[in-house]
Parts: C-alpha cells; structure tokens; sequence
C-alpha cells in the first residue's frame, strides 16, 4: 500500500509540475512574442506611433539621387526606404497622413505610410512611371500635377517623384481614379517632410 501510495503522490506530484511548466512557457511566450503591429492603424496618441515617427525622423536611409532610385530594383522587395525627402519631419503632419492614408487600406498599392515603403512596393509602381495614358487620363494626370500641394507627386525629381508617380498612372488607369483624388493621394503620400501647406 505504501509503495502504491508513493507511486500516486509521484504521479500528482509529475502532474503538477508539468502544468505548472506549460503556464510558464505559455507566459512567456506572450510576453516574448513581438506584436504585429500596423503603424497606419494607430493615432497619434499612441506611443509605438511616437516612437516609430522618432526612429523614421532620425535613421532615413533613402536619398534623392538618381542612383538611389536606380538602386531600387536590386533591392530584397522587404527593404523599407524610410525616412523625409528634403525637410524635417513633423509629428502632427505624420499622424495626419497616416490617418488620412487610412481610408484607401483597401489598394495595397497605395502605401500605408509615405515615410517607410517597402522596397517592393516601390519596384511595381516604379514601372508605371512610363505608362503611356490615353487623352483623357492625361486630362486626369495633368489635374493632379497642377492641383496637388507639391505641383507634382513629390518635391522635387526623385525616387519618390517616379515611385508616386507610377501610383497616379495606375490608380487612374485600374481604379478609374479623377486627378482631384490623385492629388488627394498625393498629399496624404507627402514624402518632403515638414508641415505642408496646411499649418493648424
């Protein structure tokens, strides 16, 4: 009876242990395990959005050199081109577009955030720069280029001028888009830095 005894208090005692043990590594795993966070479904209050912005405004690692955008193409389509064109980059301008930028999450070639685009991205949109667009979406086109804040898709002649370029020739010509709503994306895909044309 006594060896039966130690036999089952063993048992339990194994039992226990094990429980015991998967709960740790249960907890551990959730607080090891890195959330999977989407920038462009945060607000400005939130801290990991104040905290990406701090690490774009200080480690961009894109420039507007033609060999830079020429590098592109040999890029792993994961890299991210972070970081302003020409200017500073603002807080309060930041979360504006990010929260403007949400509403057209439904495109994935329009990118959620103007100041961390993947490599990829870029790469498709890139090669609609030359698309050859018929009368009237070149009528379309040519609204945007007059109408939108930076008389263009970005500030100057650069990776991003032909990157968000090729996004005004194919929301136009696959989405039917009007120029007053690629000028719309294009503001919100501001790229320069700064506050823009809209200080409040």
């Amino acid at each position: 009876m006594a060896k039966w005894r130690s036999i089952v208090i063993g048992a339990m005692l194994l039992l226990i242990t094990s429980v015991g043990a998967g709960a740790a590594s249960a907890a551990d795993h959730s607080v090891i395990e890195p959330a999977l966070i989407r920038v462009a479904e945060l607000s400005a209050s939130d801290a990991q959005l104040k905290t990406h912005f701090d690490y774009l405004s200080r480690n961009g690692n894109s420039t507007c050199s033609r060999a830079f955008m020429e590098s592109i193409a040999s890029m792993p389509d994961d890299v991210r081109l972070q970081g302003s064109c020409c200017s500073p980059m603002s807080f309060h301008r930041y979360s504006e577009q990010l929260e403007g930028l949400k509403n057209y999450d439904q495109i994935a070639e329009i990118p959620s955030n103007p100041y961390d685009v993947p490599a990829g991205i870029a790469k498709r949109l890139l090669a609609y720069y030359d698309l050859e667009l018929t009368a009237e979406e070149e009528e379309a086109y040519d609204y945007a280029m007059k109408n939108s804040d930076e008389k263009g898709p970005c500030c100057c002649p650069c990776w991003r001028w032909n990157t968000y370029g090729g996004l005004g020739k194919f929301l136009i010509r696959n989405h039917g888009f009007t120029g007053q709503q690629v000028a719309e994306v294009w503001d919100l895909s501001d790229g320069c830095g700064g506050e823009g044309d809209h200080v409040h």
